[in-house]
Parts: C-alpha cells; sequence; structure tokens
C-alpha cells in the first residue's frame, strides 16, 4: 500500500491534479477577500479601506515568516541560494502586481478584469521568449488566444435572466484600463522569472519564497512609511475587528496559494502556471452553474467547447511522439523504396 502511494505522489498526473486544485481553492477564498476588502465598507460610518500596499505588507511577512519556519523546521539553511538582487526582482514585480490588481479594483469594470485575467497565457509566452529564449510557434499562440476567447465568452456571456453579480460593474476609466495592462505585464514578468529562477540553481520552493517575500516584506514596509499611510492603517484595522479579521484570513491564504503557485512553476513551469490561472475561473463558474442550477448562455457553450476543445488539442499534441532526425534518416534508408531507387 505504502509502495503503491509513494508511486502515484510520483505521477505526473497526480501532481497536475494537486497543484490546480491547490491553486484554485486558495484563489477563490483569495479573490472574494480581496474584493470585500476593496469595495466593501466597514462600520457605521461605511470607510472604506484605501490602503493597498499594506494588504501587500501583511500578505508578504506572513508567507515570509511561515516559509522560514519551514526550512529550520527541516533542518535546511536559510542562505540564499542565488544572488539577492534576483530575488529582489522577483519581489518588486510582484509588488507591482499585487498593487496594480488591488488598485484596478477600485476604477474598472468586471468585463475590463475578466478580459485582463483572461489573457494571462500572452504575456507569459511573450516573456519567455524575451528572458527565457524560449520558442513558440504559431500553433502555440493561436491555442492561447482561444483560450483566451473562450473564457472571456464564458464569462462575460450569462444566461438571459440569470443574475450576475458581476453585472453591476463600475465604469472603465484608462487610468484603470493601465493599471489592469500593468497587472498583466508584471504578473507574466513576475511567473517567468521565477521559472528562470528555479532552472538556474538547486533551489527549494521554501527559500525562493522566504528571500522574495522578506524583500517584499522590506519594500512595501518602506512604501507604507514614505506615504504616510503605516499609522492610518493600522489605525483602520484596529477600529474595524472585521476588517482585521479579513486580512488575518486573506494572509493566511495568501501564504498557502504561494506555495501551490512556486510548486505549479518549479515543476511544470510559467505557462502551465497561467493556463491553470486562466481556465481557473471558467471552471469555478461553470461547476456554481450545475449546483446552483443555473443554465448556460450559447455563448458560454461556445466558450466552454472553445477552451476544453484547445487545451485537449495543445495536450494531445504535445503528447504526440515526435520523430528524431537519426530516425528520420534510418527509416529512409531502409524503406524499400528508397533502395529500389
Amino acid at each position: 500500500m505504502a509502495e503503491l502511494l509513494r508511486k502515484w505522489k510520483e505521477n505526473k498526473l497526480f501532481k497536475v491534479v494537486f497543484a490546480v486544485a491547490g491553486i484554485m481553492s486558495t484563489l477563490v477564498v483569495y479573490g472574494v477577500l480581496q474584493e470585500k476588502i476593496m469595495r466593501v465598507p466597514y462600520g457605521p460610518r461605511k470607510e472604506y479601506f484605501k490602503y493597498s500596499l499594506f494588504l501587500v505588507f501583511c500578505n508578504r511577512i506572513t508567507t515570509s515568516a511561515v516559509s522560514a519556519g519551514v526550512l529550520l523546521a527541516s533542518g535546511k539553511a536559510l542562505d540564499a541560494v542565488a544572488p539577492l538582487y534576483k530575488y529582489g526582482i522577483i519581489s518588486v514585480s510582484n509588488i507591482l502586481t499585487t498593487t496594480c490588481q488591488y488598485e484596478a479594483l477600485k476604477y474598472v469594470s468586471f468585463p475590463v478584469q475578466t478580459l485582463a485575467k483572461c489573457a494571462k497565457m500572452i504575456p507569459v509566452m511573450i516573456w519567455g521568449t524575451v528572458i527565457m529564449q524560449k520558442k513558440y510557434n504559431g500553433r502555440d499562440y493561436l491555442l492561447a488566444f482561444l483560450v483566451t476567447l473562450g473564457c472571456s465568452l464564458f464569462i462575460l456571456y450569462p444566461a438571459a435572466g440569470d443574475i450576475s453579480p458581476h453585472s453591476r460593474g463600475r465604469e472603465s476609466t484608462v487610468w484603470g484600463v493601465s493599471l489592469m495592462l500593468g497587472y498583466l505585464g508584471f504578473d507574466g514578468f513576475t511567473s517567468t522569472f521565477q521559472d528562470k529562477l528555479f532552472r538556474g540553481y538547486d533551489m527549494e520552493i521554501q527559500n525562493q519564497i522566504f528571500y522574495t517575500t522578506l524583500c517584499s516584506c522590506i519594500l512595501s514596509f518602506t512604501g507604507l512609511i514614505l506615504q504616510g499611510n503605516l499609522l492610518t492603517a493600522i489605525d483602520f484595522v484596529s477600529r474595524h475587528n472585521d476588517c482585521f479579521v479579513d486580512i488575518s484570513i486573506l494572509s493566511t491564504v495568501a501564504t498557502i496559494s504561494q506555495f501551490f503557485i512556486s510548486y505549479t512553476i518549479r515543476n511544470f513551469g510559467a505557462l502551465t502556471f497561467a493556463t491553470i490561472m486562466t481556465t481557473r475561473q471558467l471552471v469555478s463558474i461553470l461547476l456554481s452553474c450545475v449546483w446552483f442550477g443555473h443554465p448556460l448562455s450559447v455563448q458560454q457553450c461556445v466558450g466552454s467547447v472553445i477552451v476544453f476543445g484547445s487545451l485537449y488539442a495543445k495536450s494531445f499534441l504535445r503528447s504526440k511522439p515526435r520523430q528524431l532526425p537519426s530516425e528520420h534518416a534510418e527509416n529512409r534508408a531502409s524503406s524499400p523504396l528508397r533502395a529500389n531507387a
């Protein structure tokens, strides 16, 4: 039984399912809490929490403490494996990603958010070409475009009469759209550079998380001091206990999700992570429709077929064995037609 369990854990399918389940479950909770904190007023005076950088600081200091504890508990040293500036690059990019995402919630409508979040695969492919010299062909870009299109159709076009909480979106502004574009660019760079660091160094997941989040703590704390928002944010949280609870849960979930994200990038690469992040929105809404008996619109059915058809085609084409040049030459040499020529 133990041997069977060990083989199952080493199975690639198990690792993929583990990564997908972990990312989807934690980020669903993370997304709900993030939107609640930034968009729902607290207290009888209906005060809004406006300090997005404080949320970044709380998330990162929690993650840093947990990753350090895991390293020490496992008897592993806290020594940096890569040069510190490389951890710092990931940290800066990650802070910019999170800040753009938080701030954009104040300015953009749901369609703009959806289109941005569904387009994650494309910037990852662009950064992969620039940073890691990866080569993608037209088929890869076509599949990424189809997944983005399918998810957008599914989420933006609910069935007639179906009440969507996202239909009451606010108007988009130029600043809001710029923030979402910044979010896309920085997010793609962050995961790609993490992938590059994992491939370039023999690095534990906890090691990268610890140093990256430690740098993020220092940067976000410095930013709060320079903005003069640290004490203001602490005062707000101290006056609203429900906000303190929300931020505590958000930081805990953010820590767990960070481990799943790093696990996925280390084992499968940045593009697979972007694919999971893109399709998780479709899957979560599809499950909601099935669970609550909501009808699917024609556009949603078309979007589902496009997404899952594209992902299936991608898996099929990648699993198809390619003939090596030497084998191809041997086959040509041994061909009866070739011999009789």
